[in-house]
């Protein structure tokens, strides 16, 4: 699938990808949506993969609530860089593994919902215009709001697909 390059076609992929990670989930049978997946990944199950991509979310929520302020986030998070992002990614996995799927589960939702009410509120301009936000550097807000919602979802199910088989 092509990267989004306008807010409609941003919208349509996120509503889509979104509609596609859970009606897979859905599918499954409740043991099989508890169930671990095979070795060989750091996410464990459906609840680390929601637990990731609600986490993922919320940073990027920060960054825009700390950049609309005028203020330079700290990307990705603070104490890591881009660099260190895998050791970021097993820090949020510690963050939910003892959570149960069905509070996870509800967390993602929110935070899908509230993302994709930054990305109602802004025209084309605003989301694709580079630089147009000290805070984002060199790319675009839509940039980063398309990896933390069509993008990550389409990783999510491959990897849920993957590990459920």
């Amino acid at each position: 699938m092509p990267r989004p390059k306008t807010k409609k076609e941003l919208l349509a992929q996120s509503h889509a990808q979104h509609a596609a990670l859970t009606t897979f989930i859905d599918g499954l049978s409740p043991a099989d949506r508890e169930r671990a997946f095979k070795p060989g990944t750091m996410n464990r199950n459906i609840r680390d993969v929601l637990g990731h991509l609600h986490h993922w979310h919320m940073l990027m929520l920060g960054w825009y609530a700390t950049g609309l302020k005028g203020g330079k986030p700290e990307i990705p998070a603070k104490g890591y860089t881009w660099a260190t992002t895998p050791d970021l990614n097993h820090w949020i996995h510690g963050q939910y593994v003892d959570m149960p799927l069905k509070k996870v589960r509800a967390l993602f939702e929110r935070s899908h919902a509230e993302v994709m009410a930054l990305i109602e509120a802004h025209s084309d301009a605003e989301l694709f215009t580079k630089k147009r936000y000290p805070w984002t550097g060199s790319t675009s807000l839509g940039a980063y709001l398309v990896s933390c919602t069509s993008s990550h979802y389409d990783w999510a199910l491959k990897l849920i697909r993957k590990g459920s088989t």
